[in-house]
């Protein structure tokens, strides 16, 4: 076995890997472009990212993550559909499997970080059949210092073992398919088969930080945060789920941006997870998100099933041919306006995003912090017609704490842990819809990105703190009457609908969904957070 580059003293025959063929550890992302290029699974578009192709899986496969049911974590771990229970020796036996078909074989190695902050963060070791996914560790990842001491005693928390081409035998293994994204709490070791989407990475890592930080009473968050450039204790984290434009909007050429996706927050603050930026790309407007556009033109950037023009090598963001879960996955550093350390305050303002396809809620109200519980635990947002096959009308999707498919506890106990934070540091909490207005998908129009900002700088600046509100009628938060530089008669969603008595009957629609969705966690709620849900009449 050859090993280049900088490798450790901690070999990878502690967990199983031996006679494999060359071990690139720790590569540039340089000589990882040069692999990835070499052995054909990557292609240079203009201006130097590396464009690749997923295959099959252009997306998680959500129905095929397990958790191995052992002693140590069992009685902390959510189970159900989100965590699928796992035999132990189910996942040794996959695991040697994985690691005979890795024998003579080539394999990348990267040693990096899950945490900005030094006391809370992880050692984590990802070890990848091919190149590019190496480089998309070395991106998402934050990269440890580049003494020879440090790499050379680095000692990992947690593996993960990740083979694309290598799949399970559902027969054999105990699998719904032949891919898997199988976690072992008690032997710190994650495996991945049977996908190339480079997400189940980084997303396998966050319920790792989401089963290790609630345990030392850290809250962990799916959210992307800024902070004020003039006013460091301006600090904003905003929720949100695929498609509400959280990467987007917290990518504010006023702001400086803390993280986009994954957050700690500590009894010092938050923390950013990642050194990187995975972000949708499809139809990317550069006149309104000009920072992320400019990534998808750099060296060093990724990009997953984006249309390329063979001859000129230039991309298409608005082609959604391959799949419209087009991604960019770059280093922080690509972006000019960031906190390099990761780190800031405690939040000033707290963003829940949805994109509501039903034309119901406002472009942002003002939540108490029962209703901040309530909406946190329901998580909402709609998908759209044509977005999936068999949806035909606009279609509710909730997912406990923005980001159910990557908690490993109980809802209640990041609820329990946000009302806390909310409370003590008197955080405003506000609803922002990036959905729909003037009626659902298909007869209103999607709100405005303009206009989506507008609201949210008045709101982080302070501008709708003494501003006349009302309550909406079905949900009780507080809608403000005006916001600088949007149009009044948006702000009240029923009045931009032609007929009113429609909005009624979809608002109570709506309310209806809230409320059948909530009843699976409303024993074990305080009641005052039951009761700031919608109702179905007024």
């Amino acid at each position: 076995m050859e090993i280049s580059d900088l490798a450790c003293d901690y070999g990878l025959e502690e967990i199983g890997l031996t006679k494999l063929g060359n071990v690139y550890w720790n590569r540039s992302t340089t000589a990882l472009y040069e692999n990835a290029i070499r052995q054909g699974e990557a292609q240079i578009s203009h201006l130097g990212p590396l464009l690749v192709r997923m295959g099959q899986h252009t997306g998680r496969a959500a129905r095929d993550k397990y958790v191995v049911d052992e002693p140590s974590s069992t009685g902390d771990i959510w189970w159900g559909k989100i965590n699928i229970k796992y035999a132990d020796n189910l996942f040794l036996g996959l695991h040697r499997r994985m690691c005979a078909y890795l024998r003579g074989k080539k394999v990348f190695v990267q040693d990096c970080y899950a945490g900005a902050d030094e006391r809370y963060r992880i050692a984590v070791r990802i070890i990848n059949e091919f190149a590019w996914h190496n480089l998309f560790a070395r991106n998402m990842f934050i990269q440890q210092p580049r003494e020879r001491e440090a790499i050379r005693t680095f000692k990992p928390e947690f593996t993960i073992l990740h083979c694309p081409d290598f799949h399970a035998d559902p027969d054999d293994d105990g699998t719904r398919s032949g891919t898997f994204v199988a976690l072992n709490f008690a032997r710190r070791l994650i495996l991945i088969g049977g996908t190339a989407y480079g997400g189940e990475i980084k997303k396998s890592i966050f319920t790792v930080l989401n089963y290790i930080l609630p345990g030392r009473g850290i809250l962990s968050m799916h959210c992307s945060a800024n902070v004020s450039k003039n006013d460091p204790n301006d600090v904003a984290v905003f929720f949100g789920l695929s498609g509400t434009g959280k990467t987007t909007l917290s990518t504010d050429p006023s702001r400086l941006l803390i993280g986009d996706d994954e957050h700690g927050w500590s009894d010092d603050g938050i923390f950013n997870f990642e050194g990187g930026c995975y972000a949708k790309v499809i139809r990317l407007s550069k006149d309104s998100e000009p920072e992320i556009y400019n990534c998808t033109r750099r060296f060093g950037t990724i990009l997953e099933n984006v249309a390329l023009d063979p001859a000129t090598r230039h991309i298409d963001l608005n082609d959604g041919s391959i799949t419209v879960n087009t991604r960019a996955a770059y280093p922080l550093t690509h972006l000019r306006d960031i906190v390099p350390s990761g780190k800031a305050g405690h939040p000033r303002n707290v963003v829940m995003l949805t994109a509501d396809a039903f034309g119901v809620l406002p472009p942002i109200a003002r939540l108490t912090p029962e209703q901040a519980m309530y909406h946190f635990i329901s998580g909402y947002t709609a998908k759209v017609a044509g977005t999936e096959t068999g949806v035909t009308e606009p279609t509710a999707v909730f997912s406990a704490c923005f980001g159910a498919p990557f908690l490993a506890r109980h809802p209640s106990v990041y609820a329990d842990l946000l009302a806390a934070r909310l409370v003590k540091h008197k955080a405003d909490c506000w609803i922002v819809n990036t959905g729909w207005t003037g009626g659902p998908y298909g007869v209103g129009s999607r709100m405005k990105i303009e206009i989506t900002r507008a609201v949210l700088s008045a709101a982080l600046t302070g501008s709708l703190a003494n501003v006349e509100s009302d309550a909406d009628p079905y949900f009780g938060f507080r809608v403000p009457r005006r916001a600088p530089g949007v149009p009044t008669d948006i702000l009240n969603p029923r009045n931009t609908w032609r007929d009113p008595k429609a909005y009624d009957e979809q608002a109570k629609k709506l309310a209806g969904m809230f409320r059948k969705n909530f009843e699976q966690y409303a024993d074990g709620t305080p009641a005052e957070v039951v009761a700031a849900g919608p109702r179905t009449e007024t």
